[in-house]
């Protein structure tokens, strides 16, 4: 009876090697998983981190390109405000000559001859100085518009970039994903 005992209790002790067995590798599983969980949620945190620095980037980068809007625009207003002073100074002048044209049409023939030759000549001047600040104006016009277009481009640019580092970030964190044993 001695020998069926040794079988089996040789078996009892295998069972228990057995149990102690699984045991340790439930518990090297579980700290597996803890470990990649903790992994994963490291890699959230920093993601999320790094997105929301590059959130206050684009806004900042909005902002002042807000700013350089509304200053471009300030800087066409006054022009326009200016243009807008010496039209009306002109218009003055002129009217101011007319009256002049014709106090000296009634006074002589001859100082009215002179003074249309006078005047002729500063609405000539007039005349140029006209062209040239519409010609300024238009000038002023298409480089605020190669601005504008250059300002743009420079921020396509950079929202591109931004645009690329977002994305290799994504991949990183894919592949770091991907690394995790049990995914």
């Amino acid at each position: 009876m001695i020998e069926p005992l040794e079988p089996l209790q040789a078996a009892e002790a295998e069972l228990r090697y057995m149990k102690q067995t699984v045991a340790a590798l439930r518990e090297e599983l579980e700290r597996s998983r803890q470990d990649a969980e903790n992994a994963v949620q490291h890699a959230v945190s920093g993601a999320t981190a790094e997105l929301a620095q590059l959130k206050l980037t684009i806004a900042a980068l909005r902002d002042e390109l807000e700013q350089a809007h509304a200053g471009r625009d300030k800087a066409v207003q006054q022009a326009h405000a200016t243009g807008e002073n010496e039209l009306r100074q002109l218009k003055a002048t002129i009217g101011a000559l007319r009256e002049q044209l014709e106090t000296a049409h009634r006074e002589k023939d001859h100082a009215m001859a002179q003074a249309l030759a006078a005047a002729q000549d500063e609405i000539a001047q007039l005349h140029g100085t006209i062209t040239s600040l519409r010609e300024s104006l238009e000038m002023a016009g298409i480089s605020r518009e190669d601005a504008i277009s250059a300002i743009r481009t420079q921020h396509q640019a950079e929202l591109s970039q931004l645009q690329s580092t977002v994305r290799a970030l994504r991949d990183r964190i894919e592949a770091a994903t991907d690394d995790i044993p049990g995914r």
